[in-house]
């Protein structure tokens, strides 16, 4: 369930839009940050703001990369596994990073810092093979990138290799 301050925060976006539906992805986003994946309950709670069914919630949260619908790590990694990343070898990414963290795509670390996921394209084609981990891109990788990157997060919990973040941010001046 969202809390109260969640839903004031939602109910507080209804002025920037034309219509409460068009608030969605912002609502869901507000969810996330909660508990870090957006919630069945937390769906149902936002269509009710909205005044949509839980389906058309449900709808927009698994058609984004950006909305885990299910408990990940502290950092979740999200590869870009689409032709542009292939051709430049996302799956050798995606191999090294299994190996290195010793998951497969899908699971958390032992230690619930990393998830591992590939995900369609994540809009950098021409700076692949790229990943986002939470908000932020890292492009052009290597494995010599991925271990400092890797490394900075589990020491500083960011890292200076970031390119992004290129989402759009809720609060406004």
């Amino acid at each position: 369930m969202l809390s109260d301050t969640a839903k004031s925060r939602i109910l507080d976006l209804f002025p920037r839009y034309p219509d409460k539906r068009s608030a969605t992805l912002a609502a869901l986003r507000i969810a996330q940050e909660a508990k870090v994946y957006v919630t069945d309950d937390a769906m149902t709670d936002i269509a009710v703001l909205l005044e949509l069914t839980p389906v058309q919630v449900y709808e927009v949260a698994t058609f984004y990369t950006l909305y885990a619908l299910w408990p990940v790590g502290k950092f979740h990694i999200q590869v870009c596994r689409t032709l542009s990343c292939a051709l430049v070898g996302a799956e050798t990414i995606v191999a090294y990073l299994e190996r290195t963290l010793g998951i497969t795509v899908g699971p958390t670390t032992p230690d619930g810092l990393f998830t591992l996921k590939k995900v369609e394209c994540l809009a950098g084609c021409g700076a692949g093979p790229l990943m986002q981990i939470n908000d932020d891109y890292y492009e052009y990788l290597t494995t010599e990138k991925i271990d400092r990157i890797l490394a900075d997060l589990k020491r500083d919990g960011k890292s200076s290799l970031a390119s992004g973040p290129f989402l759009i941010p809720l609060q406004l001046a």
